[in-house]
């Protein structure tokens, strides 16, 4: 019988003891084998259980999904719903938190159908979400205003100052991270100063993934790995620091700030109210969960120091764990990891394969309609279309600041050297270098921070879904790309953080060494280093030559939208 006509059913066995429940090994019993009634009635005579399963949800910028799992990492089934980012301003960028946390009771829901997992065999659930941003809730007991996702840029001037009256370097010097303009200290700022009844009616301060599993739980907690890369939180004494607030002029908000717990501690319960609109069972437990770019690394195997984790999806992520924090300022981030020995050390900006989804959806609708109706899809035509152009061919430079920069705070997105031979071929290709080197100019200043060359990229998001994109990495970065073979690297990490949680593993180490799988190296193309070189330089002095121009461009900005 072919295994894939099989129903694979999960139940825990214990490797020696069949009385003793914490050494799990997993054994597949198949539909209409002869022995099948017998064994399952043989193991549950012993006390044996059937498997359980946890539940990743994952918060991003434009996407909301549910993927469930096994202990051994296997998905088991996974959906995702789009949710609106609403723009009622240039450089505004919010989500309705209501439309959210429905958005997160209907994936799970339809995840359960899908699996026709019993809710009652659901361990633990996980979530995640971007990091950065801003969820208020009200001490009317419902949202203040609208969330704020981490692409907004309204707080800019508030960062310009504390960066010019020398607040940013006191601030440093407890939190180990320079200040960024969508971090919720700055937006806080911006809304005491423009939002004063909304300032004031905060009764607790969110991150994204947080606020989820309040509306799950009705327990307010903070988990660390995001709190601790929001600024309000003393590196040194890993604990919230007043005079972080008092530097930020926001020293109110103390009493608004939610305890602080674990990624892989159990947080809270899902309570019956959430349970009925998720179609969970109430008392599921729910684990503290990750900043996502955490959950992804974990879900990456990121438990060694030689590796770098590469994130390409709305944001550029780069990423590597090290003991010590790196306090001479040449890195964005330092960050509490969710492993405690460890720091997570940070570069980071919005502007990777978000690029890429505007390029497709504004300038090949129909070719994504085409794509569709054939039964194709549209990333795989433009991977084609970037694998028909050399690398060697001069393409425009792509800058790909479309919602953020990592050089200037009003840099914009652009092609710059379109000639009347270049066609969308040629800019799709543009699209993916200058993303792949947008991440490089992140990657070098984690490289001169490290003490030996690092072994791989563990790469994930979108680039990693396209072979010649992955490769390009490769080539582009000049070492090997790995990635896992995991359809949803986050809410796997949030998986791994359920099961140590609720006694499946003993550690994330433990838990890691079972549920994630590394896919075989995409080596590097040694004879395409001196290409790549000349183009990285040229995209480096590209933004060197345009940065003067930033400032005059946003003032027009801001002048035509009066």
């Amino acid at each position: 019988m072919r295994l894939e006509n099989m129903e694979i059913l999960r139940l825990h066995l214990p490797l020696t003891d069949l009385s003793h429940k914490d050494n799990i090994r997993t054994l597949y019993l198949y539909q209409r084998c002869p022995f099948f009634e017998n064994e399952q009635r043989r193991f549950l005579s012993k006390g044996i259980l059937f498997m359980k399963y946890y539940i990743g949800l994952d918060n991003g910028g434009t996407t909301t999904k549910a993927a469930i799992f096994d202990n051994q990492g296997h998905q088991l089934g996974c959906c995702s719903v789009a949710t609106a980012a609403l723009t009622p301003k240039p450089e505004f960028v919010e989500r309705d938190m209501e439309e959210m946390w429905d958005a997160n009771c209907s994936v799970v829901r339809v995840v359960l159908e899908q699996t026709g997992i019993s809710a009652d065999d659901v361990a633990g659930i996980g979530i995640c979400g971007h990091g950065k941003g801003l969820y208020l809730w009200g001490k009317d007991d419902k949202p203040v205003r609208n969330g704020i996702i981490s692409t907004d840029n309204r707080a800019y001037r508030e960062v310009e100052r504390w960066k010019a009256d020398g607040t940013e370097e006191k601030v440093f010097a407890l939190s180990c991270q320079h200040i960024m303009n969508c971090q919720p200290v700055a937006l806080l700022a911006w809304l005491k100063m423009h939002e004063p009844e909304n300032y004031q009616n905060i009764r607790y301060v969110f991150e994204c993934k947080d606020y989820v599993r309040f509306r799950l739980t009705g327990e307010a907690r903070a988990e660390i790995t995001d709190y601790s890369g929001a600024n309000f939180m003393n590196l040194h004494t890993r604990a919230y620091d007043p005079e972080l607030l008092r530097l930020f002029g926001i020293e109110e908000m103390e009493h608004a700030l939610p305890p602080l717990c674990r990624a892989d501690e159990i947080a809270g319960y899902v309570t019956k109210e959430a349970a009925e609109k998720c179609g969970l069972k109430a008392g599921t437990p729910v684990v503290g969960g990750f900043f996502d770019i955490n959950a992804c690394a974990i879900a990456s195997g990121v438990i060694y120091p030689d590796l770098i984790c590469m994130i390409a999806g709305t944001w550029s992520i780069n990423e590597y764990i090290r003991k010590e924090a790196v306090l001479d300022g040449k890195v964005q981030m330092n960050s509490l990891f969710c492993l405690p020995e460890y720091y997570l050390i940070e570069e980071s900006s919005a502007t990777s394969a978000g690029n890429n989804e505007w390029f497709i959806n504004q300038l090949l609708p129909e070719v994504r309609k085409e794509a569709k109706s054939s039964g194709k899809s549209v990333y795989e035509v433009v991977n084609g279309w970037v694998g028909e152009i050399s690398p060697n061919t001069f393409v425009p430079v792509f800058l790909p600041f479309l919602m953020a920069s990592n050089v200037h705070p009003n840099a914009k997105a652009s092609f710059v050297g379109l000639n009347v031979s270049h066609t969308r071929k040629h800019m799709a290709r543009s699209v993916y270098e200058g993303i792949a080197f947008c991440h490089r100019y992140h990657l070098e200043k984690l490289l001169a921070t490290m003490e030996e060359k690092p072994r791989a990229i563990r790469l994930s998001g979108g680039a990693a879904k396209s072979p010649v994109w992955a490769q390009m990495f490769a080539d582009v970065m000049q070492l090997p790309i790995e990635t896992v073979q995991a359809e949803e690297a986050g809410a796997l990490g949030c998986a791994i953080a359920s099961a140590v949680a609720t006694g499946a593993y003993a550690s994330m180490d433990e838990a890691v060494e079972h549920m994630t799988v590394v896919s075989q190296a995409i080596a590097p193309n040694p004879e395409l280093a001196e290409t790549y070189n000349r183009k990285y330089e040229l995209y480096v002095k590209t933004i060197e030559c345009l940065d003067g121009l930033w400032d005059t461009m946003q003032k027009v900005v801001e002048n035509s939208e009066a």
